[in-house]
């Protein structure tokens, strides 16, 4: 069970995702859509902070490397630049069609993954990949019928 644990916590990542999504859409009716993610920034920072008090972790930080620091920190820049575009094309487009195109983004990690931490690389990893650009392709061309 603790081996495959990891698809249980990745599902619920994705349901999240997708309840951001959603919510978010709805929720930037007459908000500018960079003052909603300041707005729910406020919430991460609150709830990450009491889960690490939570399990008593507060104290590991000064075990983290240099090269570590660095990459969390870039991480933690390309997380928002990531979320202000995010809510940007919401405040602008289709959720279902701007979630579809953001998600491409599994491919590109794929990609990067494979470049910068040699993981290997699949028939299978190519051909859903394939299938993943297809889709968002096909989504993102597809008439919204209004």
């Amino acid at each position: 069970m603790k081996k495959t644990m990891w698809i249980i916590w990745a599902v619920l990542a994705a349901i999240s995702a997708a309840l951001v999504i959603v919510l978010t859409k709805a929720g930037l009716k007459n908000v500018d859509s960079s003052l909603a993610f300041a707005i729910q920034a406020i919430l991460i920072l609150l709830i990450t902070w009491s889960v690490v008090f939570y399990q008593g972790n507060q104290g590991d930080w000064s075990s983290i490397t240099t090269k570590a620091w660095v990459c969390l920190l870039a991480a933690g820049v390309f997380t928002s630049l990531s979320t202000l575009f995010s809510y940007k094309a919401l405040s602008m487009g289709r959720a279902s069609y701007v979630a579809t195109i953001e998600r491409s983004s599994l491919v590109i990690a794929i990609v990067l993954s494979v470049i910068f931490l040699r993981e290997k690389l699949t028939w299978q990893i190519i051909v859903g990949g394939t299938v993943m650009i297809a889709g968002a392709v096909l989504i993102a061309l597809s008439d919204p019928g209004d």
